[in-house]
């Protein structure tokens, strides 16, 4: 898959295959959908708390005799049909991870790609740099080649500059070329990679 290279400022700079096995698949939902669910359930807190009947600070005294009231057999006020009482099956803390396969995690990502390939959502350009740390000129840039949306992937280092005046701006996202995630992918209109990007991702995945 042939894809045109271009400049932070627009201009053409050649162009670059795109390895198939990576960017030329035909998209699965379900493998897309399975990584997604596994990287929201991962990032969960799991710190929801409710207190259950023994962990009530209160009397373990029967409230009234057993027979003769002709009320119903209490034995506790600390039950849940109380007010006051302990929750029956609240939340507990918890962790709300679950396994993947890494071969299927991978996969995943390949999949993530290629749909975004195929929807013509992969722009390419030569580097990600920028002269100065500053947010308004990076941000007239973006708005020069019309990328409001986008997920951007740099080298591993990616430019300390690039990330300063890039932070500040509404949805637009940097990321070393080892934090490329489907989650990130598909939550953007557009994934930008750098050719040190996709020199990275074709290597890790051979």
């Amino acid at each position: 898959m042939k894809i045109d290279i271009t400049t932070l400022s627009g201009d053409a700079a050649g162009s670059i295959e795109l390895d198939d096995a990576i960017f030329g698949l035909t998209p699965r939902e379900d493998l897309i959908a399975r990584m997604v669910r596994y990287q929201l359930a991962k990032r969960r807190a799991g710190t929801h708390k409710t207190k259950g009947r023994a962990e009530i600070a209160r009397t373990g005294k029967k409230l009234y005799k057993q027979k003769g009231t002709g009320s119903a057999r209490h034995g506790s006020a600390r039950v849940p049909q109380f007010r006051g009482g302990g929750r029956a099956f609240g939340p507990v803390v918890r962790s709300h991870a679950h396994d993947l396969p890494k071969k299927v995690r991978a996969l995943a990502l390949k999949h993530a790609l290629s749909a975004k390939a195929q929807d013509g959502g992969i722009i390419v350009w030569s580097d990600a740099k920028a002269s100065d740390a500053k947010t308004k000129g990076l941000k007239a840039s973006f708005a020069h080649i019309g990328l409001t949306n986008a997920l951007i992937i740099d080298s591993a280092e990616p430019e300390a500059n690039f990330c300063l005046a890039a932070r500040n701006i509404p949805q637009i996202d940097v990321l070393p070329v080892q934090g490329i995630n489907v989650y990130d992918i598909l939550r953007r209109d557009k994934l930008v990679l750098t050719k040190a990007a996709i020199d990275a991702l074709e290597a890790r995945f051979k």
